[in-house]
């Protein structure tokens, strides 16, 4: 970080019963007003840097003290202060911390060229020009704290320039890059290692949203980043600020986040998801899958809401079990798994894929990919299953959405249904037969058919037609 050191008098500001002043030999003749804080200081000192101080100071009746009130001054008393030291020769330090407030206070009070050469504005000027821009994290900084200054910091096309700076640099190839910079990624030693591809991110996501999402907007316009690397900032900057999706707790034993808070987090999925490069693969499904689980819980919008579903799945096929497993956020549900945002997710890619595919032949990718599916949806189920609140309409509305192709045998449907049955002893014997809809007994192994001969759980139902099937290739076999 760079900093700047300005005049080289000691700081002899106090207060004393509610107004700011400087020790001094001669009587303080300037009472300057900003919000609560009266500061009383001196002419001589402050007027001939101060242009709109002098304008002001002719504009009022002639006595021997002046008050002025300057309530409307950018970054309030504390720049102000800034302002006067500098006017007093008292040492100042400045940095991408503080810069902002002093230059937008120094334009306010016209501390420029046309007032006294070698002002205040025309330092700062210097130092934004060759320390702040020429730095990583001082243009990071710097333009992170032009958000209580918004306006003023546009006027003056200081967000601009950081923004530009910002950009330049991370366009920079990573060989080339010398500035300092964060990256706390387990296992990634700096001085061993060449600079990774995604440098920046971690740095960019301490900005605010609407600042990250100008520094994105940037980057994509310049086409000169692959679409994986802009996914990857969108990740970093969603772990940064979003709640954790497998960790949020029902919303009936959770501290109730207040308004202010939930609205932030609506804002930022909602930016995030918006921002998501419209190339297939720029972003992970788990990652996807997330957002959707968030979003879910915070109750954003339903446009993000479907296309979160969409994009999640086109990418389905890339999903582990561990991708789907998620917390419901629903207080009318007992049950953990959000089975709910798995359903949703396989009837978009179910629709998609009986309008691609509608008559798949054995070995093709059509196949592969819904038999992929099948397995990946079977052995979800075999997890889910152990929750003890969950109930057969749930596993049904997972279960029989797939299609009879997606399933080359029903070994895997078998195995989650035999861990619900074991798992929920007291169930009724409709629910059982209910449970046991979709599994057909001739797509069975034969080890399988075995084990379910013998299964007391099961209905006996399910257990004739697994005898009757038995026999068939017993009699097949002869």
């Amino acid at each position: 970080m760079k900093f700047m050191k300005l005049g080289t008098r000691p700081d002899t500001f106090y207060t004393e019963e509610a107004t700011r002043s400087v020790i001094s030999d001669v009587p303080g003749d300037l009472v300057i007003r900003i919000n609560n804080i009266s500061y009383l200081l001196h002419q001589f000192s402050l007027l001939p840097k101060c242009g709109l101080l002098q304008r002001l100071r002719s504009d009022s009746e002639d006595s021997n003290t002046v008050t002025i009130e300057l309530h409307d001054i950018p970054g309030g008393e504390d720049a102000f202060e800034m302002c006067a030291k500098y006017c007093y020769g008292i040492t100042i330090n400045l940095s991408a911390h503080n810069f902002v407030s002093a230059f937008c206070a120094a334009k306010f009070l016209r501390m420029t060229e046309a007032v006294e050469k070698g002002n205040f504005v025309l330092k700062l000027e210097a130092f934004f020009n060759s320390c702040i821009l020429e730095g990583w994290k001082d243009s990071v900084v710097t333009l992170q704290t032009t958000v209580k200054l918004t306006e003023w910091s546009e006027n003056l096309g200081i967000f601009r320039r950081c923004v530009d700076s910002i950009v330049e640099k991370i366009l920079t190839p990573p060989a080339q890059v010398t500035w300092s910079y964060t990256y706390t990624r387990k296992g990634f030693n700096k001085q061993q290692q060449s600079v990774p591809k995604d440098w920046w991110t971690e740095d960019i996501s301490d900005l605010d949203i609407d600042l990250f999402r100008c520094i994105i907007i940037a980057i994509k316009s310049t086409y000169m980043l692959p679409p994986q690397l802009i996914g990857e900032a969108l990740h970093v900057y969603a772990c940064r600020w979003l709640p954790d999706a497998t960790k949020i707790t029902p919303p009936e034993s959770s501290v109730s986040q207040t308004d202010d808070v939930a609205e932030n987090h609506r804002k930022i999925i909602e930016i995030i998801v918006n921002m998501i490069p419209a190339d297939k693969g720029s972003v992970s499904v788990g990652f996807l899958l997330r957002l959707l689980s968030i979003a879910n819980h915070l109750g954003a919008s339903t446009v993000t809401k479907t296309e979160l579903i969409r994009r999640s799945s086109l990418q389905l096929e890339e999903a582990t079990v561990s991708d789907l497993l998620f917390p419901t956020h629903s207080s009318s549900n007992k049950h953990y798994y959000d089975i709910d945002l798995v359903a949703a997710v396989l009837d978009s890619f179910l629709l998609l894929w009986r309008r691609t595919s509608p008559a798949p032949t054995e070995n093709s990718q059509s196949m592969r990919s819904i038999r992929k599916i099948g397995k990946l949806i079977d052995s979800y189920l075999q997890v889910v299953a152990r929750d003890i609140n969950l109930p057969v309409s749930k596993v049904l509305s997972v279960a029989e959405a797939l299609p009879d192709i997606a399933r080359k045998n029903h070994d895997d449907l078998y195995k989650g249904i035999n861990i619900y049955l074991k798992e929920h002893p007291e169930m009724s014997k409709s629910d059982k037969k209910r449970l046991c809809r979709p599994l057909d007994c001739q797509k069975l192994s034969p080890e399988v058919r075995t084990h379910a001969v013998k299964n007391e759980r099961l209905p006996l139902r399910t257990v004739v037609q697994v005898l009757f099937f038995e026999q068939e290739k017993g009699l097949e076999g002869k």
